[in-house]
């Protein structure tokens, strides 16, 4: 993975608004780019909320998403023995290059035991500073190659940095791909502490929230055990993204954000 911090500074643009908005929100979407959140388009009709753990109604229930990016790495299998015996779904957007193609059992796994498996690129290039054809390959690349593991490409993606614009938004559309940020993020690539990592989460966590982790870092996978469990506690009920969005379906190219 070229780039591992996920927030690094942001590019200086002719328009100093722009950097302005963009450090203001963590850089979280290029300027003027609009998001839209799960809650806001719940009415609409398609999914029916199920997923391999049961049903679940956001709109009456305290509804939260795991989700992780960057996989599969080493430490993935672990996560999802802790996922399997909490009943947890989980939503997560891995890496084409060094990941996907390193690890295909562990996609596989993924797939099978009811995770929305996801895109984020194929090496984690920051897609607003590619022309429309490298975030096509980015993209593309990703799609075919966990298809050719479970059957089945993606429709949702993670922009690296949760940097996206225009571009970004058309070929995503283009490949069927709904842009899917976060609302809580415990900066995992810049500690190892699984008690700094746990706590960042539970202070961010939201209802209808979408937390960000990264299971290839050593003290993000230990941290998770205690998250489910207190957030548990709170009365939240962990869902899929596309279950946090149920009855509507997420629309290719759409960037949403709680």
């Amino acid at each position: 993975m070229p780039e591992t911090t996920p927030f690094a500074p942001v590019r200086r643009t002719a328009a100093a608004a722009c950097a302005v908005v963009a450090a203001l929100a963590l850089a979280l979407t290029g300027c003027g780019t609009q998001t839209v959140s799960p809650a806001s388009v719940r009415g609409g009709a398609g999914g029916d909320g199920k997923g391999a753990y049961g049903s679940v109604d956001c709109a009456k229930a305290k509804c939260i998403a795991l989700t992780f990016d960057a996989g599969p790495g080493k430490d993935t299998p672990r996560l999802l023995d802790t996922l399997k015996e909490e009943k947890v779904p989980a939503t997560f957007f891995l890496l084409g290059r060094n990941h996907v193609l390193a690890h295909p059992e562990t996609v596989r796994r993924i797939a099978d035991e009811g995770h929305e498996v996801a895109n984020h690129t194929w090496s984690h290039r920051i897609l607003t500073d590619l022309d429309r054809d490298g975030i096509r390959e980015e993209l593309a690349r990703t799609q075919n190659a966990i298809a050719k593991i479970t059957g089945h490409k993606p429709t949702l993606m993670r922009p690296p940095q949760g940097r996206t614009n225009g571009d970004v938004t058309d070929i995503s559309r283009e490949l069927g791909l709904s842009q899917v940020l976060w609302s809580a993020t415990a900066k995992d690539y810049s500690t190892t502490d699984s008690a700094l990592i746990e706590r960042r989460i539970l202070d961010d966590a939201s209802a209808d929230g979408i937390i960000l982790l990264h299971d290839i870092y050593d003290g993000t996978v230990p941290a998770v055990p205690g998250i489910i469990e207190k957030l548990k506690e709170r009365g939240y009920a962990f869902v899929t993204v596309p279950q946090l969005f149920a009855p509507a379906v997420p629309e290719p190219g759409e960037v949403y954000r709680p």
